[in-house]
């Protein structure tokens, strides 16, 4: 768990086939895909996740993207992924930790900015909309 983390989800992958090259080892790119479930989760466990986003009249785009290749993850491995919120004052940011289920070994650390942007006006959000906050304050209070 994250020293700073506010709530925090986690999630657990089989690497599939797919998402590996030649060599059977995750191709980089994949990591995002991986970091987007365990987000998603984190979302759900406070009832606001995308849609719900959507329908409460923002989007939340990714605006940054930190990641750290630490060790690779391999076909048919388990991997958990661990999503963080982590700070919430004008901007969403998550730190994420994958490791192998078996051993535990830190395999990719990362972390993602959002920002709020109304869906009406388009005009980016300065400060976190109320909705994110009660909804959080919701599961922390729950």
């Amino acid at each position: 768990m994250s020293k700073n983390s506010l709530l925090s989800e986690s999630v657990i992958i089989d690497v599939p086939f797919h998402d590996c090259d030649p060599m059977q080892v995750v191709w980089h790119g994949n990591y995002a895909r991986y970091f987007e479930v365990a987000r998603s989760a984190l979302l759900r466990k406070m009832n606001y996740d995308y849609e719900d986003m959507s329908k409460s009249g923002y989007v939340w785009p990714i605006v940054d993207m930190r990641v750290k290749y630490i060790a690779s993850a391999r076909y048919a491995q388990k991997i958990k992924v661990d999503a963080h919120l982590v700070e919430v004052e004008s901007r969403l940011k998550m730190e994420y930790l994958i490791t192998c289920l078996e051993t535990g070994k830190k395999l990719t650390k990362a972390s993602t900015i959002q920002l709020a942007v109304d869906l009406e006006t388009q005009e980016l959000q300065f400060v976190t909309p109320t909705v994110f906050t009660d909804k959080l304050n919701g599961e922390l209070n729950g």
